[in-house]
């Protein structure tokens, strides 16, 4: 037997990294082609769609740019090809790692198409049109509410009466919106039967409310395809080692999705006090000394897994009560 060389290892097939611009596409395939730089318009993703139609990479890898990537991405999975959005920072510790200290969109782009040879990232799937408006509905939201946030900030440390009266202007208006997309994503889901049905199962939680769901549909779409451990990570509540050699650090928290983290750390708080499970092993915990914080994250570890069981065995909060119950299946072990 002989051992295979580095070359032999490595990916075959044509990659593709895409960096996006607000005006521009830099497009960077395997080998030796030059970076071919088009606009980031309608026009420029239909040259670049063309591209890959004629000859199908393996991959393509693209950076999120704060939405702007958005448009290619929904118009390379209509066109059917395999695309996958990564973390900017991964990507930039990636080009650290290959020695790449300088960075231009032509260099980001090679790094890009580096990156999809050799870490094979997990490839996006198509969303429903409802999927995306909801997303899009649930992201203005938070938005409007941190919007929200800083005026009424500012308004306690106002003492002019006329800025006062623009700050509660612009308060009173923010108020009326949020509630109208309030009522637009209730009727968005509910026009759903997938989006209703996961919907239901999710609201039958003591402590999970319209936000945490509509959040959780829209923006933790893998929930019920994961273990509780995945789930746990890709919430970003999942403690991390921290050891080297005979040093034992403390472990702790990192990563996953901030915009859901948020919701679900408010939803934890509400379920420690009305939701019986979370409430007795707040208790547990607290009769074990660990601290508020330590406590509260826990217990958005434990409904997440909870709530990823649920929609994985399609059970309201009352079968899965019965269930645990009677030992019916091995939802508990999955919640454990």
């Amino acid at each position: 037997m002989t051992n295979a060389t580095a070359t032999d290892r490595k990916p075959t097939g044509l990659f593709a990294g895409v960096d996006v611009a607000k005006d521009k596409l830099d497009l960077k395939l395997t080998g030796d082609r030059p970076v071919v730089t088009v606009c980031n318009d309608a026009a420029g993703i239909a040259t670049l769609v063309e591209i890959f139609r004629a000859a199908p990479p393996t991959l393509i890898v693209v950076e999120a740019t704060g939405g702007l990537e958005r448009p290619l991405l929904d118009a390379l999975l209509e066109a059917g090809l395999a695309v996958a959005r990564v973390n900017p920072g991964q990507v930039r510790h990636f080009a650290r790692a290959l020695g790449l200290l300088a960075k231009t969109d032509g260099i980001d782009a090679g790094v890009l198409e580096h990156y999809a040879r050799l870490l094979s990232p997990r490839i996006l799937q198509k969303r429903p049109q409802k999927h995306a408006e909801l997303e899009a509905l649930v992201t203005c939201r938070r938005q409007l509410l941190h919007v929200r946030t800083e005026q009424s900030n500012r308004l306690g440390q106002t003492r002019s009466d006329p800025a006062r009266q623009a700050i509660e202007a612009v308060l009173t208006t923010l108020g009326e919106q949020v509630d109208s997309l309030d009522a637009q994503i209730h009727k968005l889901i509910e026009s759903d039967d997938d989006l209703g049905d996961v919907d239901k199962l999710l609201r039958s939680v003591p402590g999970v409310g319209p936000v945490l769901s509509s959040t959780l549909l829209c923006e933790m779409a893998e929930l019920g395809t994961l273990d509780r451990r995945q789930a746990a990570s890709l919430l970003g509540v999942a403690p991390f080692n921290r050891d080297s050699g005979r040093f034992k650090g403390k472990r702790a928290t990192r990563g996953g999705r901030a915009s859901v983290r948020g919701v679900m750390y408010m939803s934890a708080v509400c379920a420690i006090r009305h939701n019986p499970i979370l409430r007795s092993f707040a208790q547990r915990l607290r009769a074990a000394g660990k601290l508020p914080k330590v406590v509260i994250v826990a217990a958005m570890r434990k409904l997440v897994s909870i709530l990823n069981a649920m929609v994985r065995d399609n059970l309201s909060w009352e079968q899965l009560d019965l269930v645990k119950k009677y030992n019916l299946s091995n939802v508990a072990a999955h919640t454990a």
